[in-house]
């Protein structure tokens, strides 16, 4: 561990010094509003302490940080030994899950391992993307090359292959919403990947078919395409209110949290909603219980953090010295992008509501661990974007 921080101090010097410091801040203050958002929900609906949730994912922040110091001091040309490896890994735990996983809130998406109750799809995210990545550097050539054979084995067989098998494998799981975010980081890669636009057209042309006819097989051997409360998000989302008991309180709730938050807030602390009326309040939709607290006005700083640290992965995508770097960058960008649009879209009702955690403020295990390794992967391609000089050829 010594030895680890030791290399972590001679490493930041060629961090993303904006990066890291306005990460720090936002989980800081994720972990401080959990504890705040939790604290009724804690002692009433479970009988534990009011700080339980706040030292459970305390030590989930620990355990991230372990890992992003290790992920900090690994270079990313070793990548390409473990992808391989790592995806391996990810595909059976998603295949055991779908099957044998344990149903939480209607989605068989848990597995329990050696006491450690953890949602393999999570991990999914960045191991798609840093894989997809290194395949992206890896075949940069055969996708400029003429041997259409070999090219689109390469494209069909395993760039293509690894997203749809981690999509299907996480449908059977019930999890709508990690499989559209699967699909959106792989999507986002793919049309800025080196491969030509030609071929991107004509992959994505086939793909659309293929799904078509894959929608097809399902409602003909099902008769339908979504669940029961799969169609209810769809149809009513947009008017919670009026749908109150159907399935619109969670939103409803956060719309009530949100106008008594107004411009300035009720007052850290003081929110009423967390008062058993929005469910788990620490979760998905700890943003309403952030507006009611901070009001408008402050609130918006999230949306300000959000922005900064957008814009500084997609400026170290831009600086890049290897493929591999720009596209990691594109895909950690395009993860936090994608979890914040569809979790503000939900609890706002401007998109069916899917249950997706808010980056740095949600309660959750697995999700923080993947965020914030995710974010290290990033700063170890700043260090390296330092430390060599010469520009990446595309």
């Amino acid at each position: 561990m010594k030895q680890l921080i030791r290399k972590f101090k001679d490493n930041l010097k060629d961090m993303d010094k904006i990066l890291l410091v306005t990460v720090i801040i936002m989980v800081l203050y994720g972990l401080f509003n959990i504890l705040t958002a939790s604290s009724r929900e804690s002692v009433v609906k479970y009988d534990n302490s009011i700080y339980f949730y706040f030292k459970q994912h305390g030590i989930m922040l620990s355990i991230s940080l372990i890992g992003s110091l290790i992920i900090i001091n690994f270079p990313t040309k070793y990548y390409r030994l473990l992808a391989p490896f790592g995806l391996f890994i990810i595909l059976a735990l998603l295949f055991y899950t779908a099957f044998w996983g344990e149903i939480i809130r209607g989605s068989r998406n848990w597995i329990k391992i050696f006491g450690f109750q953890f949602q393999p799809s999570e991990f999914a995210k960045p191991i798609l993307l840093v894989s997809i990545a290194i395949f992206f550097e890896m075949f940069n050539k055969v996708f400029k090359s003429t041997d259409l054979k070999k090219k689109y084995g390469i494209i069909f067989g395993v760039i293509w292959g690894i997203a749809l098998a981690m999509a299907i494998f996480i449908s059977l799981q019930k999890d709508f919403g990690t499989m559209v975010i699967i699909m959106f980081i792989f999507g986002i890669m793919y049309i800025s990947s080196p491969i030509s636009i030609t071929d991107k057209v004509r992959s994505m042309i086939t793909m659309f078919i293929i799904g078509v006819l894959g929608i097809g097989v399902i409602y003909l051997n099902t008769g339908k395409i979504f669940s029961h409360e799969q169609l209810e998000r769809l149809n009513e989302f947009h008017q919670p209110c009026q749908n109150y008991e159907s399935g619109g309180y969670q939103i409803c709730n956060g719309f009530i949290a949100l106008n008594d938050g107004g411009l300035m807030g009720l007052g850290i602390g003081d929110s009423k909603q967390k008062y058993s009326y929005i469910p788990d309040p620490h979760t998905d939709s700890v943003f309403a219980i952030i507006g009611e607290e901070l009001g408008l006005l402050k609130s918006s700083l999230i949306f300000i953090g959000y922005i900064i640290i957008l814009y500084r992965i997609l400026k170290i995508a831009s600086k890049s010295n290897t493929l591999r770097g720009r596209y990691i960058c594109i895909g950690v960008a395009t993860y936090l992008f994608i979890h914040v649009f569809i979790n503000l879209g939900g609890v706002l009702a401007v998109i069916p509501f899917t249950g997706v955690p808010l980056p740095f403020f949600s309660y959750g295990g697995t999700f923080t661990i993947s965020l914030l390794c995710s974010i290290a992967i990033v700063e170890r391609v700043s260090i390296e974007n330092k430390n060599k000089k010469i520009k990446v050829k595309v």
